[in-house]
């Protein structure tokens, strides 16, 4: 099937092709309604290298491939269940179910970010602030030296950061369009009506020599 069959065929189903994209949109969009607003609160800290007192201004790979690593500790011990346990125990909550941990670091710097995403805001933040000093204390008492320092702690967001409806609603969109392409096509293909001269042609294997007109 050519491209420019494909368009015709298409066009002879048109209010397919249009309705249901529209009603997959709708759908979704009333889908997302029902989803509450999601809020994500952020604390950052930074992870001292082990010779951050020494006098010594100079600076090696090595110094800067053991910062990393440490910095990479720090992440790891952030999320574990022991920090994860201890932060909800610290908060009076018996589990942080309903509420997503993200923690991130750059391989540039040694700038921690520690996100917490749920559907209260101030509980979100405190839980990210909670992170943070638990993650302090724990790193303190693993690697045996206060090795984190908080930069900024988390407030309550304002606005909500999800969920993505307009994005959802766009999927939705799309994948419409794409169902009703793939129906159209099918239904084609199972369709063994002989509707054109070429399909007697392509039938028969003989040239058609002429028709009778259609006759209103």
């Amino acid at each position: 099937m050519t491209l420019l069959e494909l368009l015709g065929l298409l066009r002879k189903h048109i209010r397919l092709v249009i309705a249901l994209p529209i009603i997959a949109a709708v759908a979704c969009a009333a889908g997302t309604l029902l989803l509450p607003d999601q809020y994500t609160a952020s604390s950052t800290m930074y992870v001292l290298s082990s010779d951050s007192n020494k006098g010594d201004s100079g600076v090696t790979n090595t110094d800067l491939s053991a910062s990393q690593m440490l910095t990479n500790d720090v992440v790891s011990i952030t999320k574990s269940d022991r920090v994860k346990a201890q932060v909800a125990s610290n908060l009076g909550m018996s589990s942080l179910a309903g509420y997503s941990l993200e923690v991130e670091s750059s391989t540039t710097t040694r700038v921690v970010t520690v996100s917490v995403t749920g559907a209260n805001p101030q509980t979100a933040a405190d839980i990210a602030n909670e992170f943070v000093n638990v993650a302090r204390q724990t790193s303190s008492n693993v690697i045996g030296s206060q090795v984190v320092n908080t930069i900024d702690t988390a407030s309550a967001p304002m606005s909500p950061s999800g969920p993505k409806r307009p994005l959802y609603v766009a999927v939705a969109f799309v994948a419409g369009l794409l169902v009703a392409i793939i129906l159209v096509v099918l239904g084609d293909m199972v369709n063994v009506k002989v509707r054109t001269e070429s399909d007697v042609e392509d039938l028969l294997g003989v040239t058609v020599i002429g028709h009778f007109p259609k006759i209103s």
